[in-house]
């Protein structure tokens, strides 16, 4: 295998996928726990090879007979990965995971367009589109928005102060800061 790029870490990782998506048997594929934890370093050594250029046609030969031996093992594999992440991703979404037996059953439309529901619809001849912004609510109490028009000077300093310090900023360390750039500067032969 030949990586286009002459970044190391980009040679590791393009590497590293294409082993993975090989070489992709999980723990209940084997009979015993020994057995897997020989197979995870089999497959990691070739990895390291394969990153350090070391013995590359072996083990290229050694994935190839592989590959063909086990062509059907694999892509079951690859596909209980895809799946599981397709679960995986509905449930952060807050959806349910939805399998092929799903499918036929959850026919929910919106507007009665066919589109499932929470997908876009498109608007209707005659229907006009949404343009612009809508109207705003109007702040109660009138003035500045933020209610620090009829706040004095102080109150505005002391507001200052609290927020600086909320995050974490103070002249203390702004002081010190400053020192400590200025001293770092200076040469001494």
């Amino acid at each position: 295998m030949v990586v286009a790029s002459n970044n190391p870490h980009n040679k590791e990782i393009a590497i590293r996928r294409r082993i993975v998506s090989i070489f992709n048997k999980r723990e209940d594929d084997f009979p015993s726990l020994r057995e897997y934890n020989d197979y995870l370093e089999e497959v990691e050594d070739m990895t390291f090879n394969l990153i350090e250029g070391i013995n590359v046609a072996a083990i290229e030969e050694k994935i190839a007979k592989y590959q063909e031996e086990n062509a059907e093992q694999i892509m079951i594999n690859r596909a209980r990965k895809a799946e599981e992440l397709a679960a995986a991703l509905a449930a952060c979404k807050g959806q349910p995971a939805q399998t092929d037996n799903d499918a036929g059953t959850n026919q929910t439309t919106q507007a009665g367009f066919g589109v499932p529901q929470g997908q876009y619809a498109p608007t209707v001849a005659g229907q006009p589109r949404p343009t612009g912004m809508g109207p705003q609510p109007v702040p109660l109490g009138g003035g500045d928005m933020l209610g620090y028009a009829a706040d004095d000077e102080e109150t505005m300093r002391l507001r200052a102060e609290r927020g600086a310090k909320a995050g974490g900023w103070s002249v203390e360390i702004s002081r010190k800061r400053a020192l400590e750039e200025a001293f770092g500067s200076i040469w001494i032969c």
